[in-house]
């Protein structure tokens, strides 16, 4: 006898959409995960960083409950990418914040808002910092949940 005759009344209340990971299963969550982008700012301590500006790279990730696209396959059902990192030029360049904490805060601010992320983290990474100490890059991040 085979394990899923014996257990067979265990399964009853379920379709075959249940089994298969059909429409009947839970709504999965997605991850929406974007590296490496690069932006042109005016944000800093000082007025130098704030006048001349810097560039400073983008890491994101956060999470969206019940994204239909992961049952239709329609584009439409998806959180569009482009329009992540449009949002996220637009929050970096629309104002300038003296620290980086506070930029990653507008930036998870908006995730939230414009997209429904339950989660979010937002990394802002400045690659040629302005320290008179040789370091490849300084970072913040900054996560926040609703």
């Amino acid at each position: 006898m085979t394990w899923e005759r014996e257990h067979d009344d265990e399964f009853e209340h379920l379709d075959e959409d249940d089994l298969e990971g059909g429409r009947g299963s839970a709504s999965p969550v997605v991850t929406v995960e974007i590296t490496g982008l690069s932006l042109y700012t005016r944000h800093g301590v000082n007025e130098a960083e704030r006048e001349l500006g810097q560039r400073l790279v983008f890491d994101l990730t956060f999470e969206v409950d019940g994204c239909d696209a992961t049952v239709t396959d329609r584009v439409d059902d998806t959180v569009d990418y482009r329009e992540v990192c449009e949002q996220v030029a637009l929050a970096a360049q629309e104002r300038s914040y003296r620290t980086l904490e506070r930029l990653c805060s507008a930036v998870a601010d908006r995730m939230l808002d414009r997209f429904g992320a339950d989660s979010v983290r937002v990394k802002a990474a400045k690659p040629e910092p302005p320290i008179p100490l040789p370091v490849e890059q300084v970072s913040v991040e900054v996560w926040k949940e609703t």
